[in-house]
């Protein structure tokens, strides 16, 4: 982003795999996400290993979380992750199953969104450990719209089925 850039919005997505080298799948996205007109200043959490959510005939998944700065509306940073989603190979043809990249637009600033395609924060937010456990990496103290501070949400998700990986990507 340049410095003549007037409005930025600073934004956190999870990212997840379970298909074809998560681990790379994940170091790709950040890089397309770093190079991606709009968005700066990314950084990105730990990595963790987590049992699947849904169906359990699927290998375990890789997750992390990344925070930015943005001058992207929500539905243009949707559609560019999406974008990043689709030239990772994802296919979207079972209700969480395995996939090669799911990167989820958890909060966009303190907006409360909720349109046909995009609700944030994220639906999941706060009963997720593999999105809890990122985001306080990146913010301890972080609050989140209408579900309070990410401290007390971690005080009731346990740390089930997640393992820290590595401090970063």
């Amino acid at each position: 982003m340049s410095s003549t850039d007037s409005i930025t919005t600073q934004v956190f997505i999870g990212l997840g795999s379970n298909m074809k080298e998560p681990l790379a799948q994940l170091k790709g996205a950040v890089a397309a996400l770093r190079s991606s007109p709009g968005i700066g200043n990314v950084v990105c959490s730990s990595v963790y290993q987590t049992t699947p959510m849904g169906p359990a005939d699927q290998p375990d998944y890789i997750n992390a979380a990344v925070q930015f700065d943005t001058t992207l509306s929500p539905i243009q940073l949707l559609d560019r992750t999406q974008l990043i989603e689709n030239r990772a190979g994802r296919i979207r043809d079972r209700r969480w199953g395995p996939r090669s990249l799911d990167l989820d637009l958890l909060l966009y600033g303190q907006q409360i969104i909720n349109s046909l395609r995009l609700t944030v924060p994220h639906s999941g937010i706060a009963e997720r450990s593999f999105v809890l456990y990122p985001l306080a990496d990146l913010a301890p103290c972080l609050s989140i719209p209408g579900k309070g501070k990410l401290s007390d949400l971690l005080d009731r998700c346990p740390q089930l089925g997640i393992t820290r990986l590595q401090s970063s990507l």
